[in-house]
This record gives structure tokens, sequence and C-alpha cells, in this order.
């Protein structure tokens, strides 16, 4: 629907609705499956992150079965928040998935890893609050964060993820820590899953294509369970109905783990401009407005805030969700609201969420190994979207160089001399530096910006 177009009416054709934000409801036969869609291709999206952090952090079966509840709950209600704007200004009012996202986890990963999950939930905090200001702020601020900047730290988002996925592949911990570490029954397992992965994703149509990595997960689980490599005992002991828990955890500020976080919430703020954009060019043949921007990731902060009341993980747009509205052209809020109310009624089941937990870390693995790959191909090609000149190359050469490089060398930013905060903001996360290095090179070096 254009800006001055007036909203359909419940007269008009439920196909024409289907390509309009504010129209009639579809008939149940045309919503359900365009909703599920959706659910199909967040779900995977939705529920891994919460397994990886838990694993990092040693939480419990039953704080994990707490997690992936509460990225179920947060992620439908930051969704509804999207759809819904509320006072007119907290969301953007536009057909957007948004729940937790693989883009914090690599930060995540080297907080809890350091300081345990108290630590993150309060650098969260932090995070959504710069989230805000830089919502208030986006039409001044945006400027610092073209293509170029973006694509690098997504770039970078994708290679530090990498190794998690082989670990998961190889079966989850190490070979301390877990006896069946690296084993051929681990790998066999997760080269299944990938390998259906695959191939429903690049030989597949329609519903296949588009849930290839939860149908993946579902075959992957199917036969770690023929192995015996599934317990199911977390899940007798699950609740069949609950309300999420307030305050499941405690909550801890560390000073340099709040300033890594919410340099990953400014860059994944930006993602969030490009994902806003690419939904409205390709499902409304228009550019998003500003108040729409702003609304989108003002949202965004005060729905990761929000999620810390019951233990859930930083949120941000999903843009596999995106890339099925710039197909089908399916705008409709009703499909994108009831994608949010399934995902809100699995996580009032405790009982689901503890069979989720249960899938093995091999199969996690094998399916999103893939994700990871394309989350690295997207920051390759919004780096070279306007070209890629010798300028383009330093900026993101020399920045992903210190990213990555100090990241893999433990304890370079540790010697005499540093204070004690330096390891933790500049030394956990290659994202954290390649975004710092990335945007001064980009003021600095002589030519034009991008």
């Amino acid at each position: 629907m254009k800006p001055n177009e007036p909203p359909r009416t419940a007269s008009q054709p439920a196909s024409d609705c289907l390509n309009t934000f504010r129209g009639a409801v579809p008939p149940a036969g045309q919503l359900i499956p365009l909703g599920l869609q959706h659910v199909a291709a967040a779900v995977v999206g939705v529920i891994t992150p919460a397994i990886m952090i838990s694993g990092v952090c040693g939480l419990t079966e039953e704080q994990k079965t707490t997690l992936i509840q509460a990225s179920l709950v947060m992620t439908a209600l930051a969704t509804l928040l999207q759809l819904f704007p509320l006072f007119g200004r907290i969301g953007a009012g536009l057909p957007v998935i948004m729940g937790t996202s693989f883009a914090y986890v690599p930060t995540l990963t080297a907080i809890g890893g350091e300081f345990g999950f108290p630590t993150i939930l309060g650098a969260e905090i932090i995070g959504g609050l710069v989230a805000i200001v830089f919502g208030i702020f986006v039409k001044p601020i945006h400027r610092f964060f073209p293509p170029l900047i973006t694509g690098t730290v997504i770039f970078t988002i994708g290679l530090s993820l990498y190794p998690t996925a082989i670990k998961y592949m190889a079966g989850g911990g190490s070979a301390a820590t877990n006896p069946d570490f690296g084993s051929l029954r681990n790998w066999a397992v997760a080269l299944f899953t990938f390998a259906v992965a695959l191939g429903l994703n690049n030989f597949a149509k329609g519903i296949w294509k588009l849930g290839s990595l939860l149908f993946a997960m579902v075959a992957g689980y199917l036969v770690a369970l023929a192995l015996g490599m599934v317990d199911f005992s977390p899940v007798a002991q699950a609740r069949w109905l609950a309300l999420p828990e307030l305050m499941p955890f405690r909550i801890e500020f560390v000073p340099a783990a709040c300033a890594s976080l919410a340099i990953v919430y400014i860059v994944n703020s930006v993602q969030t401009i490009g994902d806003l954009s690419s939904t409205t060019m390709g499902g409304m043949d228009r550019m998003p407005t500003d108040r729409e921007l702003a609304g989108g990731i003002i949202a965004q902060g005060t729905a990761s805030i929000a999620g810390v009341l019951i233990g859930g993980l930083p949120t941000a747009s999903y843009s596999q969700n995106v890339g099925i509205v710039t197909v089908n052209r399916v705008v409709n809020r009703a499909v994108f609201a009831l994608a949010a109310f399934v995902m809100l009624a699995a996580g009032f089941v405790p009982k689901l969420s503890s069979v989720l937990s249960t899938i093995p870390q091999c199969v996690i693995g094998g399916a999103t190994i893939s994700v990871f790959a394309t989350i690295t191909m997207t920051g390759i090609r919004m780096i070279t979207r306007d070209g890629f000149d010798a300028r383009s190359t330093t900026v993101t050469g020399i920045s992903v160089a210190f990213g990555v490089g100090i990241t893999q060398v433990s304890g370079c930013l540790a010697g005499p001399g540093f204070p004690g905060w330096v390891p933790t903001v500049f030394g956990s996360s290659s994202v954290v530096v390649t975004a710092i290095m990335a945007i001064l090179l980009n003021q600095i070096l002589p030519g034009k910006k991008s």
C-alpha cells in the first residue's frame, strides 16, 4: 500500500488484501500456510541462540528450557510491537519478524564464558538503551554506517560463528568435558543434517525450500533419536502450561561487557535499517519513512530490555523473513500476527520448550553452518554493492585483520600497561574491534567516503 492509499475494506478480494498492510483478514486457506511459512523460516533462529548460550554459560536443563521459552515469547511480542506500534512511536508499523538473533552470539559467548549469564542480561539492558538512543537520532547518525561498514561487520560476524558451528557439529563442549566430542557418530549426524538442509534449499520449492533448516533439523533429530543420542529426562519434569517466570536470573552490570555489547547493538540497529528498507522496497515499492526507521530501532531496544525480565536474549530483525516478503510480496499484517501468536503459544508450553532443548548439538551445528555462511556472504554483498575499489579493500581488509586477529591470539591485550577492562571490550569479540576500525578508517582515509 502506498503512503496515501486508503485502507482496504473487507469487501475487497482477500488475494488483493494480501498485498496491503492494513487489509481485511485473508481466508484461513491463505492465512494459515502463509503465517506458518514465517514460523518455519524463523523458528531455528529463535531457539538456537538460546541453546548455544545456555551451553556456554553452563546452565541447567531447566534453565535452558526457561531460555528457550523466553526466546519464543519475546520473539512473538517484539514482532507484535513492530506490527502494532505502541503510542504510535515504539514500533515500525511494518510487516517484519523480530526476535532473538545469531548476530549477537559471538559477543554473548565471550561475555557469558568470562562472566556468566547474569552479566549478559545486564549488558543487554545497556545495549537496549543504546539502541533506543540510536533510534531517536537515527537520521544524523546513520551516515556513519554506510553499506561498506555494515557489510564488513556482518562479514566478521559470520566468520566468528564458524568455529561455533564446527564445535557443535563435533558434539559441543570440548574433548575435556565431553567424552563423545569429535566422534564419528556426531559428525555423521551433523553432516546428514547439513546435507538435508543443503538439498532442500537448492532443489526443493515452496514451503520445503523456505523451511529447509527446520525440516533438516527434524530429519537430523530423528536420526539422532534412532542412535540413542536424545535424552528425554528433562521433558518429563517440564510442565504443560506456564507463563514465563519473572526475573528467573540475577542481573549483573560489568562496564566492559556493557560497552562491548552496546557496540554490537549499534551495528545491529544499522542492519535493522537495511531489513526495514528491503521490506518496504520489496513488498510496498517505497522506502521506509524516518519515523518507521526510528520506531523499528526503538522497538528493538525496548524489546531487548523487556526481555531481560523473563531471561530473554537480544532481539534483531530476521533477514530470512524479509526475503520471503520480497519474493511473495505478501505484507498483510494478519499473516505476521498469526506467526507471532503461534510462537507465543509455543512459549507458554514449557513441555514443548523442553523438547526443543533435547536437540543434540551436532544436529544444531549441521543445520546452522549454512546459516552462518549466508550471514558471511550477506556481508560480502553489502561490501561490494557500490563497487570495491582500493579504498574499500583497505577499510575491509584492515578492519577484519585486527578484529579477527586479536581474538585469535589469547592474552594479546592483557599484558603490562593495559587496564583490566581492555581485553573484555576489545579482545573478547572480533565484531567490536572490526566495527570501530571500519568506522575510523572510513572517516580518516583519503578519497570518497562510502
